[in-house]
């Protein structure tokens, strides 16, 4: 039985072959259950095989194809097999195919997409001011961790929802983002409110909504002193408490309803959000060059310090040696000293044995001397006797 079901294993190559039947698109969030259900109507002789998107297979009919797998059989029946993914991720994400064995293979994808709802919102507060008294409110609403990216809008006193400017910032894997949308006001009341509301596939209808009031704002700037350089409020969404107000302030003047006011202040509008992003532009390259300046600073600080540690090495290796060298040449003088002594004893043995041959020698020489001597005398007085001896026998 396993040997027919290996041979089928070794078939999914081929799926390119296969009949597609039709695509079915299954949307799931983050961290939920997914359930993918392959019907068919053939119930005799049939076999029902589920791949994953890398082409690996799932369950061959109801049998296991990797341990420990993530993927659980639901269902098994002669024309049903299921399947369930218990914590769906983002890896998870895919086109799943069910392939059909009997007289022909027929195929069934299912395209998973698999959706990360964003983050509650915030919403901060910048407020402009330019050198000619005018300061202009730039709202900043800002979530994380979506996938796909969500759609921002503004609710301006429960009266007028527009867009705003959006920044979509994706992460590594090139799959969630972090969104951020901008507004800017001109004018305002101190009664005024302004909602940013998220909206996305994943939370089913539902919406996301931050609610920020002027009123707090109003306050800090009545308190602050004037200046020109651009002043972030503290107020975010999480911290104000008050229950949101229905008065809000129209941004334009409705008595000026002529077209060519609306394209000047159109042009205005264009004019405030490039001087906007060039601010934030200008903060950003600003906080690049402190952080850059830090690092190089932390750089210098280790290689300073490396120094002196190789500084502090070679002076106490240059102490060992300078050591080892006194002590060599306190050794050296000390065999020095012993063998000049060792010369002048021999010299001065060398001598006195010397000057006792010399006198041997000579005594022995006056000794001989002294036997010849003694010898010549006593041959000549033995011939003086033989001659006196002669001359009276003669006689």
């Amino acid at each position: 039985m396993w040997w027919g079901v290996l041979s089928l294993l070794f078939w999914f190559p081929l799926q390119a072959a296969f009949l597609t039947n039709h695509m079915e698109t299954v949307m799931v969030e983050e961290g939920q259950k997914l359930t993918l259900n392959c019907i068919t109507s053939v119930t005799k002789n049939a076999s029902l095989q589920w791949l994953a998107p890398s082409g690996f297979t799932i369950f061959f009919n109801e049998h296991p194809a990797l341990k420990n797998s993530k993927y659980q059989l639901l269902h098994r029946s002669a024309t049903q097999l299921s399947i369930t993914v218990p914590n769906v991720t983002l890896q998870d994400e895919g086109v799943y195919k069910c392939l059909h064995y009997s007289n022909s293979v027929s195929t069934k994808q299912v395209r998973v997409i698999v959706l990360a709802t964003p983050f509650k919102p915030t919403v901060d507060a910048v407020v402009i001011r330019k050198q000619n008294g005018e300061k202009h409110v730039i709202l900043k609403c800002s979530t994380e961790r979506s996938k796909p990216p969500p759609q921002i809008t503004w609710l301006l006193g429960n009266a007028v929802e527009l867009y705003g400017g959006l920044h979509h910032d994706f992460e590594i894997d090139g799959k969630k983002c972090n969104t951020t949308s901008t507004l800017v006001v001109h004018t305002y009341g101190k009664n005024s409110t302004a909602d940013c509301i998220i909206r996305h596939r994943g939370l089913q209808g539902r919406k996301l909504i931050a609610s920020f009031h002027f009123e707090d704002l109003v306050a800090d700037q009545e308190t602050a002193s004037a200046s020109d350089v651009p002043e972030k409020s503290s107020l975010s969404s999480q911290d104000l408490q008050q229950p949101m107000s229905t008065a809000v302030t129209m941004i334009e003047n409705s008595s000026r309803p002529e077209i060519d006011e609306k394209k000047e202040q159109a042009i205005q509008d264009s004019d405030l959000t490039t001087e906007t992003s060039a601010q934030y532009t200008g903060l950003a390259l600003r906080k690049s060059g402190i952080l850059l300046l830090m690092l190089v600073s932390f750089l210098i600080f280790i290689l300073f310090i490396i120094v002196q540690l190789f500084i502090m090495k070679l002076r106490k290796a240059h102490v060992i040696w300078k050591r080892e060298n006194e002590i060599l040449e306190h050794t050296l003088e000390g065999y020095r000293s012993r063998s000049t002594n060792d010369e002048t004893s021999s010299q001065e043995k060398n001598s006195k044995t010397s000057h006792s041959k010399r006198c041997m020698s000579y005594i022995t020489r006056l000794y001989s001397d002294a036997k010849t001597k003694r010898k010549e005398n006593a041959r000549h007085s033995k011939l003086e006797g033989e001659h006196t001896h002669i001359p009276e026998s003669i006689v």
